[in-house]
């Protein structure tokens, strides 16, 4: 199919609007490969196994989709509520020199949650150096070159200060490393990605909240059934990697989270040990220790 609208695409006229069509129909598939890989373990599945029936690859979109919240959803939702200050919620400096592929994949996840904040504070140049430590970071994980592209497009859209695309350019820029990292066979690390981003959008969210405690916002952080299934991929993970302490502690933590967001509106009180709880760990993630 694709080899005869590129045919039709053959006349000037058509180039650049089939070329844009063939890009499109790309990410798409692209994007429902990723959201299925990412739920393979939600149902029990490898990658040696027998190919996905289109039933499964259904559930696993589904479930997918309702698993970890994207940070710049936290975010949006804070809006609606009390719009922050989020200039002074910039974090700056770079993450600790690490070697440990476990961390690398956490701090990654951390740093797409910051490039949502500078992008709610409309800090361009905050957002082209959270993009710059993302895709040095995707480098030391062997990442393809469409994923280091990414970076020229991330300044290109901060020089216009086209937050929108930014957004949008964030999240295409965490999924194209976690599709790559299932590609090279690296899934536990999608794990790891995924789970840095909801600690550091946890972390925040909860510290606005804690400024600003209602019990509206406050439900905005019930969220145990998406505890229960990190601790499901944490569980999963190779016995190597669950016995590292950053993960052990990032587990244990997890553990007593879950009793900070079972209430249907956490009270005040449940929302400042959650975030002293993110807070840590967040800093553990950053320093390695």
């Amino acid at each position: 199919m694709r080899n005869i609208v590129a045919k039709l695409c053959a006349t000037n006229t058509l180039a650049k609007l089939c070329a844009f069509v063939l890009s499109a129909h790309m990410i798409r598939i692209r994007r429902h490969l990723l959201v299925a890989f990412l739920a393979l373990p939600l149902l029990g599945l490898r990658a040696a196994e027998s190919p996905m029936t289109p039933s499964q690859i259904d559930q696993a979109v589904r479930l997918e989709s309702l698993t970890i919240p994207m940070p710049g959803e936290f975010f949006a939702a804070i809006n609606k509520l009390e719009r922050p200050n989020w200039k002074q919620l910039v974090r700056t400096g770079t993450p600790e020199a690490t070697a440990n592929r476990a961390q690398i994949a956490l701090v990654l996840g951390t740093l797409v949650a910051d490039g949502y904040i500078a992008v709610e504070a409309q800090d361009g140049q905050g957002v082209k150096n959270i993009g710059k430590e993302i895709i040095n970071l995707a480098k030391k994980l062997n990442v393809s070159q469409s994923v280091l592209g990414r970076g020229n497009s991330i300044n290109d859209f901060a020089e216009n200060n086209d937050w929108n695309a930014l957004r949008e350019e964030l999240e295409a820029t965490q999924n194209e490393v976690k599709l790559d990292m299932f590609e090279q066979k690296d899934s536990n690390l999608v794990t790891l990605v995924s789970l840095g981003a909801w600690v550091r959008g946890t972390e925040l969210t909860s510290g606005l909240i804690e400024r600003s405690y209602t019990p509206e916002s406050a439900r905005l952080l019930r969220q145990p059934a998406i505890i229960a299934y990190l601790l499901e991929q944490i569980n999963s993970l190779p016995q190597a990697m669950r016995d590292d302490p950053l993960i052990a502690r990032l587990r244990v933590t997890l553990e007593k989270s879950l009793g900070f967001v079972n209430a249907e509106t956490p009270s005040k009180e449940n929302v400042t040990e959650l975030h002293t709880a993110m807070s840590s760990v967040a800093n553990a993630i950053a320093t390695g220790q």
